[in-house]
C-alpha cells in the first residue's frame, strides 16, 4: 500500500469533519472559538485519529463509524498542545511551525481554547454515540478509553511527573512512566477506541492494545531523538528544547544509540502484536514503522 497516499486520505477526511464539528466563530466569545480555531487547524500528522480509523478498519469496521471518536481525539490532543506550550508548562513559542497559542491569543486565552477544546471533544463522541445505528455500548466503551487516556492516570499525569522531574536526574525506570502516560496513553487508547467503535473480537482486541501500547513509548521516544538531531522545519519545533528545559528524556536516561535501539525493538513488538491481522492491517503496520524511521533511519 502507499502510506503516504493513505495518510493525506484519511488526513484531509477528518480536517473536513473538524471543521464540520467546531463552532462557528462569532458572538460575544468569538476570540476563544477562534483561539481553538487556530490551534486545531494549523496543521499537524493528525496521527491519533488516523490511528483511530486504521485500527477500526483492520478489524472490518467501517470508518465512518470512528470518525466522530477520531476527531475527538485530535481535539483532545489539540488540547494538550496549547496547554504544554504555557509559559507555565514548557514555555515554548513554535508548535507545528506557527507561534504557539499564547504567543498569538494570550495566556488567558490559550487557556480558556484548550478547556473548550477538551470539552467540545467529548461531545462530538456523544452526539456521535447518539446517531441512528450507531453500537451505543462500543461507543461508550470508546469514550471510557479516551477519558481515561487523557486523564489524571494517563495524559495528565504524565505532564504532572514530567513537571516534576524536571531538573532531576533522569532514570529509564522514570522516563517510561513519564512517556507511556504524556503521550503514549493516548495514542494506546486511539488504537484500542478504534477497536472497539470497529467491533473488535476479544483476541483482536488484545492484539491491537499490545500494538497501540508499543507504538505509543515509540512515538516520544522517536521524538526525543528529534529533539537531539532534528530539523525544526521538518518537526516545526525548536531543537534542543529538552536539554534546555533539562527534561527527563530517553536519550538523557540511555544515550542516544540506546535511545535508537529502544525505538527499533518497540517497532518489533508493535508488528509482532500484528501477526495474526490480514492486509487490513497494513496501515497500521506501516504507520508504526513511520514512526520509528523517522528518526531512526534503517
Amino acid at each position: 500500500m502507499d502510506l503516504k497516499a493513505y495518510l493525506q486520505k484519511h488526513r484531509d477526511l477528518v480536517n473536513r469533519t473538524l471543521a464540520m464539528y467546531l463552532p462557528a466563530v462569532r458572538g460575544p466569545a468569538f476570540r476563544v472559538v477562534e483561539a481553538m480555531h487556530y490551534s486545531l487547524m494549523a496543521g499537524g500528522k493528525r496521527l491519533r485519529p488516523i490511528l483511530c480509523l486504521a485500527a477500526a478498519e483492520a478489524v472490518g469496521g467501517d470508518v465512518s463509524e470512528a470518525l466522530a471518536v477520531a476527531c475527538a481525539l485530535e481535539m483532545i490532543h489539540t488540547y494538550s498542545l496549547i496547554h504544554d506550550d504555557l509559559p507555565a508548562m514548557d514555555d515554548d513559542d513554535l508548535r507545528r511551525g506557527k507561534p504557539t497559542n499564547h504567543v498569538v491569543f494570550g495566556e488567558g486565552m490559550a487557556i480558556l481554547a484548550g478547556d473548550g477544546l477538551l470539552t467540545e471533544a467529548f461531545r462530538v463522541m456523544s452526539d456521535g454515540a447518539l446517531q441512528p445505528g450507531q453500537n451505543r455500548m462500543a461507543a461508550l466503551r470508546a469514550i471510557r478509553e479516551i477519558a481515561a487516556g487523557a486523564g489524571s492516570a494517563g495524559m495528565v499525569g504524565g505532564q504532572v511527573a514530567d513537571l516534576e522531574s524536571e531538573k532531576k536526574r533522569p532514570t529509564r525506570t522514570l522516563v517510561e512512566y513519564i512517556h507511556t502516560r504524556k503521550t503514549g496513553a493516548l495514542i494506546r487508547a486511539s488504537v484500542r477506541a478504534g477497536a472497539w467503535v470497529g467491533g473488535a473480537k476479544e483476541a483482536q482486541f488484545v492484539r491491537l492494545d499490545r500494538y497501540g501500547t508499543a507504538i505509543g513509548l515509540a512515538f516520544q521516544v522517536a521524538d526525543d531523538i528529534l529533539d537531539v538531531e532534528g530539523d525544526a522545519e521538518k518537526t516545526g519545533k525548536r531543537a534542543g528544547r529538552d536539554a534546555e528545559l533539562q527534561k527527563v528524556t530517553y536519550p538523557a536516561a540511555v544515550g542516544l544509540d540506546n535511545a535508537k535501539r529502544k525505538a527499533k525493538e518497540l517497532l518489533d513488538e508493535s508488528l509482532a502484536a500484528l501477526a495474526p491481522f490480514n492486509s487490513a492491517a497494513d496501515p497500521l503496520r506501516q504507520i508504526a514503522t513511520f514512526i520509528v524511521e523517522r528518526a531512526v533511519q534503517p
